[in-house]
Formats: structure tokens, C-alpha cells, sequence
């Protein structure tokens, strides 16, 4: 198959894998907590559902698809699976059900990030000057998602899940049409670490990569301020088409993997993430400021920086991983990076930020933002100073 082809069909790919998320992850919060009335407590926990499915992923990617199935048929699998739990959690209106069920969703859901990574790398002749090219269609996927449920007026209803199940279908269906990616054949004994994906961890022997590994999970804590409560607080403060506004970051961020192998040659792993640290530290600075003057301009201001925090961050990481990791490993060391972000740090970032905002919610249900966006805004602050000081590229690393 030529190039160009596997290029269109990765796209689309990441299209609707994006969608998919887009779809209902942005609004649930808003949902939850005014339709469904649940807890920042509880809200934070439904979050949290992903984290813990992210800590999980590496051991199903690392013990199915880089050694018994193909990547495309598990990405199938999960997809199919997830579209009939999306549909279940339309019915549910009690915690204590619609949290397991969410994490059943999650878990199927957070593996089919990696793999999508996975099934590129693999068909891409320059991965570190094509991939970007290729993820930001995951971001169109999140933009259209967004725009789709705020014209519709869909936010404090469980409609987006519904949306998000048909995609996800659609999507399974389509990765048994994607370039084929083929497990890894081995002709030694298999250990059980190898099979569980726990081979990865050998790569924090360089310590560059255990360095960016760890602040990697840092950085996600403060992070999930972002994802769990963004939306409900753009509602609660007046803003109108809350998830298109946030889609702007999603706009920028299509703008920036466009722009990324340039500037990415200039400021290159450390400098990638520093900036997007800095951003964030800007973004959660911005936030408390025009919670506190009610000047929504400033909130409308920084939105877009969550694009650019996103780009330069992530796919930096990805990249650095691809780049550490040999082709035997290459599935279980993205499970890894994804295990540390969106599983040990997210998780961590929605505990402390579901209780950061019941601290600061009134019994009368108002909440006290600046309070609430002053606790990241001084965590990414401390983790900016210790990436910094600590991080050091490995000149040995082969050129992009």
C-alpha cells in the first residue's frame, strides 16, 4: 500500500478515536454535577475511572497486542465493546452503579490511545516528521465533537455518550480495514514479565527517561483540574457554548502539530515540555484572575494554551519514547508513558482535584475558584522548576 494511503486511513483513524472522547469526557462534569447532581467528590472520581484504566493498559496492551493479536483487531475489540458500555451509562443515574461502569469503559477506551500510536509508528517511514501530521486529525476529531454538542445544546444531557457510542462502533468496524500491525514473533521462552508489558520499565535505566517519565505523571496532577472541572466552571461563569469555547484548544493544538517538526527541531524534548509547563502555569493563573475580576475575557484568553500545552507536551513524550525504545518494546513502552500521564498522574490529579473543589464549594453549592485554580496554578509551578533542574537530553539520542 502506497504512503499516502496509509497516511489518509492513520488519519481518519485518529479522527475518530478523538471524536470519541471529545464526544462526552468534556461535558460529563457539567452533566454530573447538574443533572445528575452528583459530588465534586464524585465528579472527580468518574474522572478518575480513566486514570485507572491508564494504569491498566499497559498490561493489556504489553500481553495482547505486541505478542498474540494483532493491534488492529484488539483496537476493533476495544472500540465494539466500549460502544454497548457507552449506551449502558445513558441509563444509569446512581454513583454507585455508573462508576464501575464507567471504569469498564475506560478500560476499554485508554489501551485504544496507545494502540492508535503503535499503528502508526509502525507505518510511518519518518515517524518524528510525520506523526504530528497524522495526530492532528485526532484533534479535528475533538473539535468537531465539541462544536457538534454545544450547537445542540447537548451539555447537561447523556446524548453525548450516545454520540460517542456510535463512533466508537463506526470505528471499530473500521481498524479491520487499517495497515495491518502484526504482534511480535518471538523464537525464545516469554517470561511473564514480558507477557504483562513489564519489560518497558528496563528503559528507566537511562535516567533522561526516568527523569521525564516521572515528571511526565507529575505534570497530569494539576492537569486533571483542567479535564474534570474546566467545563462546569466556564458554565458556572456565564460562559455560553461552553464546549466549543474549549474547543479552541483544540483549534490551536492543529495549528501547533502543523508547526511542531519545525519548532520542534529548535527547542527539541526539554524545551517542548518547559514550554507547554509554562503555558499551563499561565492557563491556571489566567483562570483564577478572571474568576476573581468576573472578566470572562481572560478565561477566552488562555483557552487556546491548552492546544499548545497539549502538543508540545505529549507528543514530545511519545516521540521520546519511540526514540528510546526498541521495536520489540515499542507497544509496551507507549503503554508505559501513558501508564505514568493518564494513569498514575491523572489519577492522583482527580482525587486532589475532586477534593480540592469540595473544599471549596459553599453548602449552598457555590464554588470559590480562584481558591480552587490557585492550587494547580502553584503546582505547575514546582514541578516547572524541578523538569529544569533535573532533566538532561541525551546527546546520544539520534537526531530528528
Amino acid at each position: 500500500m502506497r504512503n499516502g494511503n496509509k497516511k489518509t486511513q492513520l488519519s481518519l483513524m485518529m479522527f475518530f478515536q478523538f471524536f470519541i472522547q471529545g464526544s462526552w469526557y468534556v461535558t460529563m462534569g457539567t452533566y454530573l454535577g447538574q443533572t445528575l447532581h452528583f459530588t465534586g467528590v464524585q465528579i472527580g472520581l468518574a474522572y478518575s475511572t480513566a486514570a485507572i484504566a491508564a494504569i491498566i493498559s499497559p498490561v493489556i496492551v504489553g500481553m495482547i497486542a505486541d505478542r498474540f493479536f494483532s493491534a488492529n483487531r484488539v483496537l476493533a475489540f476495544l472500540n465494539i465493546v466500549g460502544a454497548m458500555l457507552l449506551v449502558w451509562l445513558t441509563q444509569i443515574n446512581d454513583f454507585s452503579l455508573f462508576f464501575p461502569v464507567l471504569l469498564l469503559y475506560s478500560i476499554c477506551f485508554m489501551p485504544t490511545m496507545s494502540l492508535c500510536n503503535s499503528i502508526s509508528f509502525d507505518n510511518l517511514l519518518e515517524p518524528s516528521k510525520e506523526f504530528s501530521r497524522i495526530r492532528l486529525f485526532g484533534s479535528f476529531g475533538w473539535i468537531v465533537s465539541g462544536i457538534l454538542i454545544s450547537s445542540m445544546n447537548l451539555e447537561t444531557l447523556s446524548t453525548p455518550f450516545l454520540i460517542a457510542a456510535g463512533i466508537s462502533f463506526l470505528a471499530g468496524l473500521y481498524a479491520f480495514i487499517l495497515p495491518y500491525k502484526a504482534p511480535e514473533k518471538r523464537a525464545e521462552k516469554v517470561t511473564v514479565g514480558q507477557i504483562l508489558g513489564f519489560d518497558a520499565f528496563k528503559l528507566t535505566k537511562d535516567r533522561s527517561f526516568l527523569v521525564l517519565l516521572v515528571f511526565s505523571a507529575l505534570t497530569c496532577i494539576p492537569l486533571a483540574f483542567y479535564d474534570s472541572f474546566t467545563n462546569l466552571f466556564i458554565v458556572n461563569v456565564g460562559i455560553n457554548n461552553a464546549a466549543a469555547a474549549m474547543s479552541m484548544g483544540q483549534v490551536a493544538e492543529v495549528i501547533f502539530l502543523f508547526a511542531f517538526p519545525l519548532i520542534f527541531l529548535k527547542l527539541r524534548y526539554k524545551g517542548s515540555i518547559v514550554a507547554a509547563i509554562v503555558a499551563w502555569v499561565l492557563m491556571y493563573g489566567f483562570f483564577a484572575l478572571g474568576a476573581h475580576t468576573g472578566q470572562t475575557g481572560f478565561i477566552y484568553a488562555v483557552l487556546p494554551l491548552h492546544g499548545f500545552c497539549f502538543t508540545f507536551f505529549f507528543v514530545s513524550g511519545q516521540l521520546f519514547v519511540d526514540e528510546k525504545a526498541p521495536s520489540s518494546l515499542r507497544n509496551s513502552a507507549q503503554g508505559l508513558i501513558a501508564f505514568a500521564t493518564y494513569g498514575v498522574g491523572k489519577y492522583l490529579g482527580t482525587l486532589v482535584a475532586g477534593n480540592v473543589v469540595h473544599q471549596y464549594t459553599t453548602a449552598q453549592g457555590a464554588y470559590n475558584w480562584v481558591s480552587v485554580w490557585i492550587v494547580p496554578f502553584i503546582m505547575a509551578v514546582v514541578i516547572l522548576v524541578g523538569f529544569v533542574a533535573l532533566f538532561r537530553e541525551n546527546s546520544k539520542s539520534k537526531s530528528v
